[in-house]
This record gives structure tokens, C-alpha cells and sequence, in this order.
């Protein structure tokens, strides 16, 4: 039987779909590099959002301190707002006694109120380490300003985010030596992600507060305008991500009625920063952020502040091309689906791409420390796109060709085979095999005589008549069906599934081809035509049988020295009287059919004699064996 020799192995139906895999497999690519460098993967900032929160490290950071106006403050001291010589008081105790490195607060004061307290914070906001705060809008519906901006520094904007509108502190504060912004512009989602560390407004620059509290504490500042890109990664629109690297709990928090009580051990603030502001709903300063949906914005510029620090001491992670790396990534795991979607099933494909996003989770936790930039969906996008597209186009693929395979299949093996086949699930039944076979082998005697004056569209009819007579018998019987030889054919049972009774398979085939020819015969005649004879040779014994041939072209037959004794019994019968000669080998087996011996000879390349023998009459057929 000719078949392509995707029956025996995978690679040419590859061949086939190579090319559109290949085409999905470039989309998958293209999709990951969309993710990372274009318009930004669906899901990234959610599945960042996540991956942050299960980094965040709960180890302390003992390199600044938060002070709360919190619920039990106000409780305590009385509601806001407070008098303005209690905040001096509060800036005074942290630099003074207490002996913070400098105080940020992050508190707007837009009109006057006690003229001492006001007076206090002044001095202290232009002699000493401390730095207010104002608030820039950068919505720009409605031009706003309250209070009056400090100085800032008159420059370009360069990679500042322009602001449309401030409030700042009363008159009475501009003087300030600094100030901070404590303005933001949240996502789409409405969380806190991205922070404008300097703010450009009418011609002038503004640090957001914890970049101004580091300046505050330093005489020299180290850091670069916009803080480095290892500690805040940057979107390339002035806005710099915070990485929420540390979890809320490892702040210092101190109540401000704790230390306005002197409650608090100096050694708690000696030497720190210090960031004062309110985790009060009274006083709306919540925002969302990665690590929870209701934060004080103390948290946030703490949060930013730990990021500048880490990035001074050289203690930031070291910057990676995440990006190139996801991108890697994306193009590894498209290649290797190219090459497993056509040669793995679908469930194995599943498999390998689930892995293959579980992987990338890992690496994406693990990435997102060293490059803020870096699209964390868009590799799982690319798998995703795989998953939806490249798997069940091979899947299809495969059930094509597994179609058109069992098409090819049924026209050489009885239905029943084909089902037994493929119920008894075997990885590759047409492997080449050593077993017992009986093999057919019939043609037609004086084909070229019968056919020679006929026109060449009746000789053709003929032929295929013939060969009607010779298959439907051979597939009833389930019989495979090797090859055609022009006016003939080859058959033979025992493979490719082994049965016990071959031998009386091929005999009771051969009773129905001489049925069939009789019929054929007998309509011949009825035409005035003359009858046509078949030889049929039969014998039974251990052959190879399988898938045999190149890569170009296979064929699945059965090769050994029975095939080779059937051959010539069929040959012989053109000598003797008898249509069907069966081999002793066959007869040892025949259970069902009686079998007349006929004599013997010595057959082609054989030295002892070879005995022969033919169907008995149906008529005279009892239990099976010799007569």
C-alpha cells in the first residue's frame, strides 16, 4: 500500500503547517514587543500590581520616620485644624529635641491663622531643615492657584511634568528655602503609581517632597534633578514610578501626640528623616496604591523617599534591559511552540505554554525590582495568543490529517481494522514489526490478451471491474490491502493488527474472489465476451511487516520468505488446473476450510520439495484442515 509517511512519523505534516505556525508564532513576537515598547499590554498594571505586593518587603527602614495626625491624635489633641503653633511646636520638637535630620511636611497651610505660629514655621522653613509643602494640579479644566508657590528655580522645563495650577502656603510662608509637591496625577484605575519628581510651573522648577526633604538633609545634594532611574523607573513623561518595594509596615509611625507629649525615645528619630502628615479620613489624604486600595499619601512619599535613599547608597537594584529581556523571553517560548505545536498534541502544548507562563511570572518578580518599564503582561500575552491561536490551528491541522489519513487508510484496510486500530491507541501502529502473516497474492492470466484490442476507456473499465472482484473479498475478510500490481493485487492478515486466524481469513478471501469471478464471469458470457481466470497464490509464515521506504515515499507492506513463496504460487498456478494454490504453511494453520492436496514441486530458490494445496469445493467444506 503507497502511503506518505506521515503515517509513520510527524515531520511531513510539519511540513505542511510549518508556515502558518511560523506566521503565529511572529504574532506571538509581535504582540511582546507591542506590549513593551508601544500602546502597553491589557492586564500589566493589574498583574504589577500584584506581583509588588508579594515582594514587598516587611524589613524595617530605619533611615526616616513617619509622624501621624492620626484618628487617636485628633481625639486627643482636639480636631483639625490645629492651631498653627501646635505644627511649629511639632517641627520644633522633631529638629530640637528629638533630633531629626530634617522634617517635611505634608500639610498645605493656604490662608494665615495665628501670627506666632505662622511666625515659627517661617523662621524654621528658611533657617532650617524644614520643607512645606504645596500642591500642584496638573488636570488643567480650571486654571487654579491658592497662596502664593516659594521661588522654585527659574529654568526649562526639560523633564519636568507641567502643572496648570497650585496651591501653595499663604504669603507669610513663600520665603521658604523649600518645598515640596505633594500633587500627583493618579492612572486611568485610579491608583497612585507614578510620581512628577520635578514640576514645572511658570517658568520655574519644584521638587516633589521627598526629593526636596533628601535635599533638605543634605548640604550637598547627590542626587541627579529627576532622582536616578535605579531608584524610580521612569514612563518617559516626567512621571517616575514608585517601586513600593518595602510594605507599609516597615515605616517607623509615630502618632503626633506621642511626640508632642515627649512620649517618644529620642533614638527613634536621631539622624532621620522625618515626614510629617495625616492617615485621618477626616482629612481625604487617601489615595490607592499597588499595595492597598485606601493609603495615607505619607505612605506614598515614604514609599518615594526609600526608593531615593536606596539609590544614593547604591542599594537600588542594579538596572536591567527588561524590556530586551521580556522580549527574549517572548521569542524562546514562540520558537519552541513553532517547533512543538505541529509534533506535540494539544494538551501537551497547553501544558508547555502554561508552564511557560508560570515562568515568566517568576521572572517578572524578579525583573520588576531592576526596571520599573518593563510590561509584565505582555510576555503572558504573547502566550495567551498562542494559546488562542497556534494551538488549535495545529490541533485542526492534526485532525485534518489524521482525516485524510484514515481516508487514505480505509482504502487498503477493512473499516474494522482501521476502528481496532484506533481503539487500541497504540503510539505508532504501523512501526515495522516481526509477525506471522498470511499473504494473498492474485492476478489476472492473459491480461494483455483481453485487453490489447480493446479501446483504451474499456480496457480501463475492465480492469478496475477485475479489481472490484479481487478487493471487496480481500477488505470483508479484513484483510490489508498491500498494493496493486496493475491487473492484481497483494494482500495479506496478521498485520497491522495480529489475529490467531489469518490463515482462514485469507482462505475464506479467496473463496470469495472465485465467488465474485464466477459472477463476473457469468455476466461476460451472458455479453458474448470471453471469461477471465485469476491465479490466486496463498501462504502463511513470519514476515516484517510495517511502514518501509524514504523520506520522500513509504509504503506499508509485509517482506519475508512467505511473501515470497505466495508470489510464486501464484505463479505457478498458471501451470495446473487449480485457480487457488495454497502453501503449507497456510494449511498448517486452516481451521475452517478443508484443503485438497495437489502434489508438490520445488519452488524457485527452494531445495526441499514444497507441497501444494487448493480450496476444497465449497460443497465439500467440513470443520477445516487436510483432506
Amino acid at each position: 500500500m503507497t502511503l506518505s509517511s506521515p503515517l509513520r512519523s510527524p515531520p511531513p505534516r510539519t511540513r505542511t503547517t510549518r508556515t502558518p505556525i511560523l506566521l503565529i508564532a511572529a504574532a506571538a513576537v509581535a504582540l511582546g514587543a507591542w506590549g513593551q515598547w508601544g500602546a502597553g499590554a491589557p492586564g500589566d498594571e493589574w498583574l504589577r500590581d500584584r506581583l509588588l505586593r508579594l515582594r514587598a518587603d516587611a524589613a524595617p527602614d530605619t533611615r526616616l520616620a513617619l509622624i501621624d495626625i492620626d484618628e487617636a491624635s485628633l481625639a486627643a489633641l482636639g480636631p483639625w485644624p490645629w492651631p498653627r503653633a501646635r505644627i511649629a511646636d511639632l517641627a520644633e520638637l522633631l529638629l530640637a529635641d528629638y533630633g531629626a535630620r530634617a522634617v517635611a511636611l505634608d500639610l498645605v497651610f493656604p490662608e494665615p491663622a495665628d501670627g506666632a505660629g505662622d511666625a515659627r514655621l517661617a523662621m524654621l522653613a528658611r533657617h532650617g531643615p524644614l520643607v512645606l509643602a504645596q500642591a500642584f494640579d496638573f488636570h488643567g479644566a480650571l486654571p487654579l492657584r491658592v497662596g502664593q508657590p516659594t521661588a522654585g528655580v527659574a529654568g526649562a522645563p526639560g523633564g519636568a511634568v507641567v502643572a496648570s495650577g497650585v496651591v501653595a502656603n499663604h504669603a507669610g510662608l513663600a520665603p521658604a528655602t523649600r518645598t515640596g509637591n505633594i500633587g500627583f496625577i493618579p492612572d486611568a484605575d485610579g491608583m497612585l503609581r507614578r510620581l512628577p519628581m520635578q514640576t514645572w510651573y511658570e517658568q520655574r522648577r519644584y521638587p516633589t517632597l521627598s526629593l526636596a526633604l533628601l535635599q533638605a538633609g543634605d548640604a550637598a545634594p547627590a542626587m541627579p534633578a529627576g532622582g536616578p532611574r535605579g531608584a524610580i523607573g521612569g514612563a518617559g513623561d516626567g512621571l517616575l514610578r514608585i517601586p513600593y518595594r518595602r510594605a507599609w509596615d516597615a515605616y517607623t509611625v509615630i502618632p503626633a501626640s506621642a511626640i508632642l507629649a515627649r512620649e517618644v525615645a529620642p533614638e527613634l528619630l536621631a539622624g532621620k528623616l522625618v515626614l510629617v502628615g495625616s492617615s485621618s479620613l477626616g482629612l481625604s489624604d487617601r489615595v490607592a496604591t499597588p499595595l492597598s486600595a485606601s493609603t495615607s499619601g505619607l505612605l506614598v512619599h515614604a514609599a518615594a523617599l526609600s526608593a531615593l535613599l536606596d539609590a544614593r547608597a547604591g542599594a537600588a537594584p542594579a538596572p536591567l534591559p527588561g524590556a530586551a529581556i521580556a522580549l527574549l523571553f517572548t521569542a524562546a517560548v514562540a520558537l519552541l511552540s513553532a517547533y512543538t505545536l505541529a509534533r506535540r498534541s494539544a494538551l501537551a502544548n497547553i501544558g508547555l505554554l502554561g508552564a511557560a507562563s508560570l515562568a515568566w511570572l517568576a521572572l517578572a518578580a524578579l525583573l520588576l525590582p531592576h526596571d520599573g518599564g518593563v510590561n509584565s503582561a505582555g510576555p503572558l500575552l504573547a502566550n495567551f495568543f498562542l494559546l488562542a491561536a497556534g494551538v488549535p490551528f495545529a490541533w485542526q491541522m492534526t485532525q485534518r490529517q489524521s482525516r485524510r489519513l484514515l481516508g487514505t487508510l480505509r482504502q487498503y484496510v477493512a473499516d474494522a481494522v482501521v476502528d481496532e486500530l484506533l481503539r487500541s491507541n497504540l503510539a505508532d501502529p504501523l512501526a515495522p514489526t516481526r509477525c506471522e502473516v498470511t499473504t494473498l497474492i492474485a492476478d489476472m492470466q492473459g491480461y494483455t490478451g483481453h485487453v490489447a484490442a480493446l479501446p483504451v476507456e474499456q480496457a480501463a473499465q475492465l480492469t478496475r471491474d477485475f479489481l472490484d472482484c479481487l478487493t471487496r473479498p480481500v477488505l470483508e475478510q479484513h484483510g490489508t490491502l498491500d498494493k496493486y500490481t496493475g491487473d492484481g493485487l497483494v494482500a495479506f492478515w496478521g498485520a497491522p493488527l495480529p489475529v490467531a486466524d489469518h490463515a482462514d481469513q485469507a482462505l475464506a478471501a479467496a473463496r470469495g474472489i472465485a465467488a465474485a469471478m464466477a459472477g463476473f464471469n457469468a455476466a461476460r458470457a451472458a455479453r458474448g465476451q470471453a471469461p477471465l481466470r485469476v491465479r490466486i497464490g496463498i501462504e502463511s509464515g513470519v514476515a516484517m511487516a510495517g511502514d518501509f521506504g524514504s523520506s520522500a515515499r513509504s509504503i506499508y507492506t509485509a517482506v519475508g520468505d512467505s511473501v515470497n513463496v505466495a508470489s510464486r504460487l501464484e505463479t505457478l498456478a498458471r501451470e495446473l488446473p487449480h485457480d487457488i494454490v495454497i502453501g503449507p504453511g497456510t494449511a498448517a494453520l486452516a481451521r475452517r476450510h478443508t484443503l485438497l492436496p495437489i502434489g508438490q514441486t520445488t519452488l524457485r530458490g527452494k531445495q526441499a520439495f514444497t507441497a501444494l494445496y487448493t480450496l476444497a469445493p465449497a460443497e465439500h467444506g467440513g470443520a477445516g484442515g487436510r483432506a
